[in-house]
C-alpha cells in the first residue's frame, strides 16, 4: 500500500481522536487538565506508532510535556507542537467538536490539535509502510504552555533544536492561501509605570504633578517607534491610572507589544527603551519586561529548506508557497538556535483563538502526506 493510501485509509480513525483531543480541555495554566491530556498523547502516539517511545517531562508550574521519538539514526529531525489552548475549562462543554460540511469545528482545533495528529498519522504512515527514513531519527516534542509564551518549555526546545538538523513545526498555515512560513517577527512585552504627585485638581493642582499627562507623553514617543516599512510594531494595548476626575493622578500604567522583523531591530528597541526618562519635574517612570520570542528570520538554511518542500509539494501535486508573519511560536526559539525550519505545516482553516475556529477537512490527508514526504526526503 502507499503512505497517500495509508493516509486516507486511516482518516477516520484521525477523525475521531482529533474529536476525543478537541472535547478535552487544556487551558495553558490548568495543570491538572493538561497533565490528563498529555497522558492522552502520549498513549496514542505508543499505540498508533510501532516502536515509537514517549518520554513524559515532568513540569511544576504547567501541564506536562512529551518527548516522542522514532527512529535512531544519526541525523536527527524536531517536530514540534503544542496542545495547550486559550480557552478556558468549560469550552469543549459549551461547543464541543462537530463537523459540518468540509469543516471540523472546536476549541483548539485549528491551533493546534489537528497538527498533533497530523504529525502522528504521518508518522504511522512512514513506519507501517516501510518508508520511515533509516540515516534519520524524528523527535516530536509537544508542549504544554506555549499560548503563554512557552514560559517552561524555552529551554527544552532550545536544547532539542541544537541537536537537530532541521525542524519542522506544524502551527498552522498563513491563510488564505496556506502558506508555509518562512519568517516571524519577535516579539517583547512591556510595562511603564509612572509616579507623580497628587494633588486636588481645584484647589492645588500646581502642586500636583500628573502621572497620566507624563504616560501621555510617553506614549507618543511610543508610537512613534512604529515604522510599517522595516516591520517595526509598537503598541500600547492597555492603560490605567488615577484615582479621580478631581485629582492630579499620582500614578499611571501602560503595557506594550512589540513586534520587530530582525534581532538587529530588536536590540535598538531595547536601547531606545532602556534610554526613556521622564519629561515633567518630579516624575519617575520605570521599565519592566523584555523579549519574549526572537525574531525567526529567512536565512539560508530556511530558503532552502523551502526550495525543497516546494520540488517535494510538486511531486503530489501541491503549490507550496511561503510569507511571514507577525505572529510568533516556537519556530522562534529553534531559529534563534540557527536551525533551519519550517514553520505553518498544519492543517489549513481558520479563526484561531476565536469560536469560529475550524479545520478543511479535505485538506487532512493532503497535508498529512506532504508532512510524511518531508520527514522522508528532506535532505538535512
Amino acid at each position: 500500500m502507499s503512505i497517500e493510501q495509508h493516509i486516507k485509509d486511516h482518516q477516520n480513525l484521525y477523525l475521531k481522536m482529533l474529536e476525543e483531543s478537541v472535547n478535552m480541555d487544556s487551558p495553558s495554566k490548568n495543570k491538572h487538565n493538561s497533565d490528563r491530556v498529555a497522558q492522552w498523547y502520549a498513549n496514542q502516539f505508543e499505540n498508533l506508532i510501532a516502536g515509537g517511545a514517549v518520554k513524559m517531562i515532568k513540569n511544576k508550574e504547567y501541564g506536562d510535556f512529551l518527548r516522542c521519538q522514532i527512529g535512531d539514526g544519526d541525523k536527527q529531525l524536531l517536530l514540534i507542537g503544542h496542545f495547550d489552548t486559550v480557552f478556558p475549562m468549560g469550552e469543549s462543554e459549551k461547543r464541543p467538536f462537530y463537523i459540518k460540511e468540509d469543516k471540523a469545528f472546536g476549541p483548539g482545533v485549528y491551533d493546534m490539535k489537528s497538527g498533533i495528529l497530523e504529525g502522528f498519522f504521518a508518522l504511522k504512515a512512514l513506519v507501517d509502510e516501510g518508508e520511515f527514513p533509516s540515516d534519520r531519527s524524528v523527535v516530536f516534542f509537544i508542549n504544554s504552555d506555549e499560548e503563554i509564551g512557552s514560559r517552561s518549555s524555552k529551554q527544552m526546545i532550545m536544547d532539542e533544536a541544537r541537536k537537530s538538523e532541521a525542524a519542522l513545526v506544524l502551527e498552522c498555515p498563513m491563510e488564505p492561501d496556506g502558506s508555509l512560513k518562512t519568517s516571524r517577527k519577535g516579539c517583547g512585552r512591556y510595562k511603564i509605570i509612572v509616579e507623580g504627585v497628587s494633588a486636588h485638581s481645584g484647589v492645588n493642582p500646581q502642586d500636583g504633578v500628573s502621572a497620566i499627562e507624563e504616560m501621555a507623553v510617553q506614549i507618543q514617543r511610543l508610537h512613534a517607534l512604529n515604522n510599517y516599512e522595516t516591520g517595526t510594531n509598537v503598541n500600547v494595548g492597555v492603560i490605567k491610572g488615577g484615582l479621580g476626575p478631581n485629582i492630579i493622578a499620582n500614578f499611571a500604567e501602560a503595557e506594550i507589544d512589540v513586534r520587530v522583523q530582525s534581532s538587529e531591530e530588536l536590540n535598538r528597541i531595547e536601547e531606545i527603551f532602556k534610554e526613556f526618562k521622564p519629561v515633567s519635574d518630579g516624575a519617575t517612570l520605570q521599565i519592566t519586561g523584555g523579549v519574549l520570542r526572537p525574531p525567526m528570520e529567512r536565512t539560508d538554511g530556511i530558503e532552502e529548506l523551502f526550495e525543497q518542500a516546494k520540488k517535494i509539494g510538486e511531486v503530489i501535486g501541491m503549490d507550496i508557497k511561503e510569507s511571514g508573519t507577525g505572529g510568533g511560536s516556537d519556530g522562534n526559539f529553534i531559529a534563534s538556535c540557527g536551525v533551519p525550519l519550517l514553520d505553518g505545516l498544519g492543517i489549513r482553516g481558520g479563526h484561531a483563538h476565536s469560536p469560529k475556529e475550524f479545520i478543511y477537512v479535505h485538506e487532512i490527508p493532503k497535508k498529512t502526506l506532504f508532512l510524511a514526504n518531508l520527514i522522508k526526503s528532506l535532505k538535512i
